[in-house]
């Protein structure tokens, strides 16, 4: 370590300049520089790089020549001395610096068709170029594939002579023979050595950043997914969409019990569908169903058609929603769904699946992996690693959130509790099915292995809507019970008026008393006051019942109704960096393009929209033969928005 390398490593900011510090002293493959510096010609480069002009570098080369060594003449050793140059060219970390800002701000990545007679769906970049400072992240994850996939040949294009003249004016010292054996040294260490890697680099950055943009949308999308408002109170039928094996249906109730199951054939000619008609009535009529939930895989666009006539010819009044059907068949065949419908079909799960998903996200989603609920773009190219902790992180602060039920709770919903492991979470159902339902939060204590630390990290995030205290039925932690009785009795009321909704009052309460003096009183901070006094003003509150409620539909459109300038709600079903795919009762998703969401200028759509969003849109541009529906959100009346 010397001074000089400690105040480099000092003003770092980045890590990669922090490694190119560390370059020249990092153990090397063997290089030409290596096998140069073995045959003893480092104090030539040396002489050389000092660029003295009474030095005549080729008879001071002639001093090197060994053939025990093996340099036989004077240009071998010349020739060595330059790669050990080019070499320090290379390594040199304030060249490396500059030279990256120079791509930075002046390079364009450019692609060209690795074979040209191939069509492929990257025909686009088959002769594309963009500057590296401006190109977009899905544009940069998209060439990544097609280069890998063998489609394309990708570059980093820069003028060398603005990146060789950076190195001349940092490596010439003077005008002589040594200078010109320097240059030339710089040239070859540009071509060879410094750029390639440079290259890499400058790539791999754009790739990492793409990547974490990406994972910070998918993030989004899926936190924005996970806090779907629940369809509460409702009797259910999943349909999960087939042809040959026909269309399964599962009932549920409004607690996601199921009650019947059955499986029917709507395109399997007119007799079929006769049947099929006659059994989803049956269902609806006979165990008062309210919603039907539609899968929308294959088959989903026929079995909506069929969907939509059936109801209109029941005398009940009965809507739909397609709901995306993503991970339900990995779930399907899961041990987790065999665990909870061990009487079931794979295939029926699945429309269970896809009914509970309606009545509640949050509940049913937890129980696939969050990379197969495809609210993303580019999942598959993203680092796995970090792409599951973000999204785990997503899931686990959604349930948190929400809060669970501990009576009702499944064991995948209670994993993703604070503190509560998969042991721990089995452990819990075990000892309700065996002792039934949980009366208090403090009957918690009991279950297996669920100790101290982990029942203060769970205990406020679990509901208990049996117990005799009203307390439990909040997200007020048991450790602030005290806190939260003193303040009750400090503003006049008992635990009683928790359940009687007799706390309206509160809020203005505590701003008569004083924020400061309430928490004094109470023996608490005036974060925690206002947080006892928001769950006790609103029990068991559900922070997704202030959402809009999901768009559901009684009538269906076909691809072919669509007309240009027809104006339609929708919702949005993913947000993306180049716009935002918007369900308009159509099989296939209109695409809303960044350009089409406002009237003013959107720096990117989930500034905008984000999942579940219930937008108005009208019609572009529809082209059946590619099934793509262009969308626009921008001159709408607002009468009809």
């Amino acid at each position: 370590m010397t001074e000089e390398i400690d105040r480099a490593l000092q003003q770092a900011k980045m890590l990669t300049e922090i490694e190119d510090i560390y370059r020249p002293y990092k153990p090397k493959r063997k290089t030409r520089a290596s096998v140069a510096k073995e045959k003893g010609l480092d104090g030539l480069a040396q002489t050389i790089l000092a660029q003295q002009s009474s030095v005549d570098p080729q008879e001071e080369a002639l001093r090197y020549i060994s053939e025990e060594k093996g340099v036989m003449t004077s240009e071998e050793a010349v020739q060595g001395a330059m790669d050990i140059i080019a070499e320090s060219v290379s390594d040199n970390a304030e060249i490396r610096k500059r030279l990256k800002n120079i791509i930075r701000l002046n390079a364009q990545l450019r692609t060209k068709a690795a074979d040209e007679t191939k069509e492929s769906v990257y025909t686009a970049y088959y002769d594309h170029s963009e500057p590296v400072k401006t190109i977009v992240g899905h544009r940069v994850l998209a060439i990544d594939r097609g280069e890998r996939e063998g489609f394309l040949k990708v570059s980093v294009d820069i003028d060398a002579a603005k990146c060789l003249t950076m190195i001349d004016r940092l490596m010439l010292t003077a005008n002589n023979a040594c200078s010109e054996l320097v240059k030339a040294a710089c040239e070859d260490a540009y071509s060879r050595l410094l750029f390639p890697s440079v290259e890499r680099e400058i790539r791999s950055e754009l790739t990492e950043a793409a990547d974490e943009q990406a994972i910070k949308l998918f993030a989004m999308n899926l936190r924005q997914l996970l806090m779907q408002p629940p369809v509460k109170g409702h009797t259910v039928i999943g349909l999960d969409p087939g042809y040959r094996t026909g269309c399964k249906l599962a009932v549920v109730d409004a607690t996601g019990r199921v009650l019947d199951t059955a499986v029917i054939y709507p395109t399997h000619g007119a007799a079929q569908i006769a049947r099929s008609k006659q059994t989803l009535k049956h269902m609806i009529q006979q165990h008062h169903a309210e919603i039907i939930a539609i899968g929308n895989g294959t088959a989903s666009k026929e079995t909506e058609l069929f969907t939509a006539e059936c109801i209109g010819e029941v005398p009940e009044k009965v809507s739909y929603m397609v709901v995306s059907e993503a991970g339900a068949s990995v779930y399907s065949a899961s041990k987790l769904a065999a665990a909870e419908m061990p009487d079931l079909d794979l295939t029926l799960r699945s429309a269970v699946s896809i009914a509970r998903r309606l009545q509640d996200p949050l509940a049913e989603l937890v129980k696939i992996e969050p990379k197969a609920i495809g609210v993303g773009q580019y999942q598959h190219d993203m680092p796995q690693k970090q792409l599951s902790e973000a999204l785990d992180g997503v899931v686990e602060d959604c349930v948190n959130t929400v809060g669970a039920d501990l009576n009702t709770a499944s064991p995948a919903l209670l994993s993703r509790v604070a503190g509560v492991s998969a042991a721990v979470s089995k452990n819990i159902v075990a000892y309700r099915e065996e002792n039934g339902a949980f009366t208090s939060r403090s009957e918690l204590k009991k279950v297996a292995k669920l100790g101290p630390k982990t029942f203060e990290q769970c205990a406020g995030f679990l509901r208990v809507p049996e117990s005799a205290d009203p307390l439990d039925h909040t997200g007020v932690h048991p450790e602030s019970y005290a806190a939260a009785q003193k303040l009750l009795q400090l503003c006049g009321h008992t635990t009683d008026d928790i359940v009687s909704g007799g706390l309206a009052d509160l809020r203005q309460k505590v701003e008569d008393i004083g924020q400061e003096t309430a928490a004094a009183a109470i023996g608490t901070g005036v974060p925690t006051l206002l947080d006892i006094v928001s769950e006790l003003t609103k029990p068991g509150r559900d922070p997704r019942d202030e959402l809009p409620p999901p768009l559901l539909r009684t009538d269906v459109l076909d691809m072919k109704d669509l007309k240009p300038g027809m104006v339609l709600k929708g919702t949005v079903r993913n947000v993306i960096d180049f716009g935002a795919f918007v369900d308009i009762g159509v099989h296939q998703d209109g695409l809303v393009h960044v350009s089409q969401i406002s009237d003013r200028r959107v720096r990117h759509p989930a500034d905008v929209l984000s999942v579940g969003d219930i937008v108005t849109v009208s019609v572009l541009s529809v082209d059946t033969a590619k099934k793509r529906i262009s969308l626009t959100m921008k001159g709408i009346p607002s009468e009809q928005a």
